[in-house]
């Protein structure tokens, strides 16, 4: 088996992806790129083009953007039990809820921390339509998770989207709602997620 190798900073995205590589308890050897020209340089532009982190190397495969190298892993191992059976029904939350966030919850964050408003028509034509809905939709997610947003299983979904929640809550960028901090709660049922929340003074 090829050694994986991740590509990260300590202040990205990549610590999603390094929590669930704790949580898959696999061997890997992480590679702490600084932003900028090391980003940059040829051989890490053949990885990733758009110079940024994080990104994982299997052998030849090469798999970028937080959401894509959760669920490439899920599935790699997938004895691991962090994601669906291919055939399940639990498989159509799975792929929902990973893209809703990835696509267009993560849009809308964006942009509403931009301090950009866009109008009724310029909603229309946006992949999220507006913060609000947005996020009233990840929140049916939440409302539905039992406990968790494939059912009573915790997959590498459950991961993505918690680990999103925890760094919006973290930096105050939401107000946590009875239904985020129920859906949290639940994820702390994980050691590795308790552990998180403590240190960042969540729970």
């Amino acid at each position: 088996m090829s050694e994986l190798i991740f590509y990260t900073n300590t202040m990205s995205r990549g610590n999603t992806v390094e929590l669930f590589l704790k949580m898959l308890d696999v061997p890997y050897q992480r590679v702490e790129l600084e932003y900028g020209e090391p980003m940059r340089t040829p051989e890490y532009l053949a990885i990733n083009p758009m110079a940024k982190v994080p990104a994982l190397v299997d052998g030849d495969n090469i798999v970028t953007e937080t959401a894509a190298i959760c669920a490439y892993l899920a599935d790699k191992f997938i004895e691991k039990g962090f994601a669906p059976a291919l055939n399940s029904p639990e498989r159509a939350a799975y792929y929902r809820w990973f893209f809703f966030t990835a696509g267009p919850i993560e849009s809308a964050f964006t942009v509403k921390e931009l301090g950009m408003e866009l109008n009724e028509e310029q909603q229309k034509s946006s992949g999220f339509g507006s913060f609000e809905r947005a996020f009233h939709c990840l929140e049916t997610g939440l409302a539905s998770a039992k406990p968790y947003l494939c059912g009573k299983n915790l997959t590498a979904v459950d991961v993505y989207v918690g680990y999103f929640l925890i760094f919006l809550c973290k930096y105050a960028l939401i107000e946590p709602t009875p239904l985020i901090n129920q859906y949290l709660d639940n994820l702390a049922l994980n050691n590795e997620i308790k552990q998180l929340l403590k240190s960042l003074g969540l729970r």
